[in-house]
């Protein structure tokens, strides 16, 4: 089941991205920090995130509030996030409308939603002279060779191919050119902040708060036990970050000053899709059985990687490096992570927390009847 790399990347842009000083908040499923231990950064900051009130933003906003910086974030202000009542909401568009960042100075910007490269362009001329350093946070879909088991950040990236100039690219057709639009969008970062910006590409980024259910559907599958459509081997690749550590990471990278391209995903190692859905039962308390479907079998059934069975990729040649890129420039700048469990445990009662046909209603995954319908095949062929 060789996944096509155009269609994996659609999936990957609809579907929809640490401890290093001590103490950390631990931030509960319904977005409220646990803990208030967190020891203060060395110099308060002056921060811009654009964005905030997404899926990573209200993370970085409550921690970088916590560690005593002054925040502001500049969104269109149509979701709403519970966010600190000292954020500052500054209201605009990317695509026209940045009036009210006029004549302002930040220490560091923080740039989480962009996916038109246009965007950084325009934020970039007025920001360029605004800010000591920015921060873009893009994603390891900008590579054009995923062949290499351990690829790094200097592995080349895609180049646009597009007909439409990708700077007059509208909203409703970035999907298809996600990655090539953030490697874009890396270059204009590095154009109008030279030596100055740090480049974050995470992997698939999960935990509470995730809209896209890509690494929901396992903590809430496994939690309804019964026999599970496990795919492939339980040797397969994985990775992946909680959202709270790529903010909290993301906000000490400002305040070190740290520039450069960083992977932001994890753990250190790749953990094995085995290890991954056995940490969850654990985590859970879950009596569920897995029953591992070899991935040609899947293809038979048109059971689709990364969609129909998330945070899993096929094992092909062209595959090899999307579950395996190495974060040892990361770690060396104090990314960690919390554990496996600690994620399944938050993400299954974010989901219990959401109405019952949301719940039911899962944005990735197979359905129950689907899931039955494969397993029965695959048990009727081995008698």
């Amino acid at each position: 089941m060789s996944t096509n790399r155009r269609d994996f990347l659609k999936l990957a842009a609809t579907g929809g991205g640490a401890l290093g000083f001590g103490l950390v908040p631990r931030v509960g499923a319904l977005g409220a920090p646990e803990l208030a231990e967190v020891p203060p950064a060395p110099t308060p900051l002056n921060l811009l995130i654009l964005g905030g009130t997404g899926f990573t933003g209200p993370h970085q906003v409550r921690y970088a509030v916590a560690r005593g910086h002054k925040v502001a974030v500049f969104n269109r202000g149509r979701r709403e996030a519970d966010l600190p009542e000292s954020v500052e909401h500054l209201i605009g568009d990317r695509n026209n409308d940045l009036k009210s960042l006029e004549g302002r100075e930040w220490d560091v910007v923080i740039d989480n939603p962009t996916t038109l490269p246009n965007w950084v362009r325009l934020s970039g001329k007025l920001l360029k002279d605004a800010c000591n350093s920015y921060i873009f946070i893009s994603t390891i879909s900008v590579y054009a060779n995923t062949t290499v088991v351990g690829m790094d950040e200097t592995t080349p990236v895609l180049e646009y191919k597009g007909e439409q100039d990708a700077f007059t690219l509208p909203i409703e057709s970035a999907g298809q050119f996600y990655g090539e639009l953030k490697a874009l969008s890396e270059r204009e970062a590095a154009y109008w902040f030279p030596g100055r910006a740090a480049i974050i590409r995470p992997g698939l980024i999960v935990g509470p708060g995730d809209a896209s259910d890509r690494f929901t559907y396992w903590p809430a599958r496994i939690a309804r036990g019964g026999e599970v459509l496990a795919p492939n081997t339980p040797n397969d690749p994985t990775q992946m970050i909680d959202a709270r550590d790529l903010a909290e990471w993301t906000i000490r990278m400002a305040e070190q000053g740290d520039v450069g391209v960083y992977h932001a995903t994890g753990p250190e190692r790749p953990r094995p899709m085995g290890e991954m859905l056995n940490g969850i039962k654990t985590a859970l308390g879950s009596s569920a059985t897995l029953t591992w479907v070899p991935q040609e079998f899947l293809r038979e059934q048109n059971v689709r990687p990364w969609g129909d069975l998330p945070v899993w990729v096929t094992q092909e040649p062209d595959n090899a490096g999307f579950m395996t890129v190495s974060v040892a420039r990361a770690a060396a700048k104090g990314i960690t992570y919390r554990p496996l469990e600690l994620t399944a445990r938050d993400t299954l009662a974010f989901h219990q927390s959401r109405p019952a046909d949301r719940q039911q209603a899962l944005r990735a995954g197979l359905k129950p009847e689907r899931e039955a319908e494969v397993l029965a095949a695959w048990h009727a062929k081995n008698g």
